[in-house]
C-alpha cells in the first residue's frame, strides 16, 4: 500500500553496486530504512543528490508492518534549499546537528511534533542570510524536550546546572559535569530564548565553544550509546 509523508533524511549509507539505504525521519512512521536501487545510474528515478543528510523531502512510499527495509515509489526535496549547500558555516551546522539527531533518534516512532520542530528548525536555517551564532546550542536544547530530558528551567538564576540531574542549583554538586557562572546564566539565558531572539543573545566565543562541548556531554549523560560525535572538531574548525 503506498502512502504520503514527508520525510527528514538522516543517514545514507552504500549498498551493493547503485544503491543505497537511507534512514529517513517520516511524520507518518517515525524512523524508516528505505532501500533505493539505482541512485547513481545517470537516468535514476531517485537520485542520490536528493538524499543528502537533512534534505526534507515529499515521499510516496510503500510500508510494510514487518521486515526492517522500506522502499520509496517517489522522492522530491521540498523546499529545495537556497544556502545550506553553498555556505561553508550552515552546512557544517547542519552536518553536527544531522549526527547528533541521527543517533539521538535511532528507534523513534512518529511524533509530529518532533518533525515539525526539526523541519521548521532546517528550513529557518536556510532562508536566514546571517545565521545566529547560538541556533546550533539552541536547537539541541529545545530537542531535549522531545527526547524526554529538557532541562529543568525554574530556579535559572541560581549558579550552576547540574548535568546529570538537568537542574540549577544553589550548592555545587561533588562532581564535574556541572556548569558554573558564566555559563549558567548563558545556557539559562538560550533555554529560556525564542528563535526571532537569538540574533540578541551575545556571547563570547570561548565561552560558546565550552557550552557546545557542554551540551554534548548532556546528550551523552542521557542518551545510551551515543557515541563519539564525529562532526563536533570539523564545526569547530569553521567556526574557528
Amino acid at each position: 500500500m503506498l502512502h504520503k509523508t514527508r520525510g527528514i533524511v538522516l543517514k545514507t549509507t552504500p549498498y551493493a553496486e547503485s544503491s543505497v539505504v537511507v534512514q529517513i525521519f517520516t511524520e507518518k512512521f517515525g524512523m524508516q530504512a528505505y532501500l533505493v536501487n539505482g541512485v547513481k545510474k545517470p537516468r535514476a528515478k531517485i537520485g542520490l543528490n536528493i538524499l543528502q543528510p537533512f534534505h526534507l523531502l515529499d515521499l510516496v512510499v510503500y510500508h510494510k508492518l514487518t521486515g526492517s527495509l522500506q522502499r520509496i515509489s517517489e522522492a522530491r526535496q521540498t523546499p529545495i534549499f537556497q544556502r545550506i549547500p553553498y555556505d561553508v558555516i550552515k552546512s557544517s551546522i547542519a552536518q553536527f546537528l544531522n549526527e547528533l539527531v541521527y543517533k539521538s533518534m535511532k528507534q523513534q516512532g512518529p511524533d509530529e511534533a518532533l518533525f515539525d520542530f526539526i523541519f521548521h528548525a532546517i528550513c529557518w536555517l536556510d532562508a536566514l542570510e546571517h545565521t545566529p551564532a547560538n541556533f546550533h546550542l539552541y536547537f539541541l536544547l529545545k530537542l531535549t524536550k522531545f527526547l524526554g530530558f529538557y532541562p529543568a528551567s525554574n530556579g535559572s538564576n541560581r549558579p550552576f546546572f547540574d548535568l546529570k540531574e538537568g537542574t540549577f542549583t544553589s550548592y555545587l554538586p561533588n562532581h564535574s559535569l556541572v556548569l558554573q557562572n558564566p555559563h549558567t546564566t548563558q545556557w539559562a539565558t538560550i533555554l529560556n530564548s525564542n528563535w526571532s531572539a537569538l540574533h540578541g543573545i551575545k556571547i563570547p566565543h570561548a565561552d560558546r565553544r565550552i557550552l557546545l562541548h557542554r551540551v554534548v556531554d548532556f546528550y551523552q549523560l542521557h542518551l545510551d550509546a551515543i557515541g563519539e560525535i564525529k562532526s563536533l572538531e570539523i564545526l569547530e574548525e569553521v567556526l574557528g
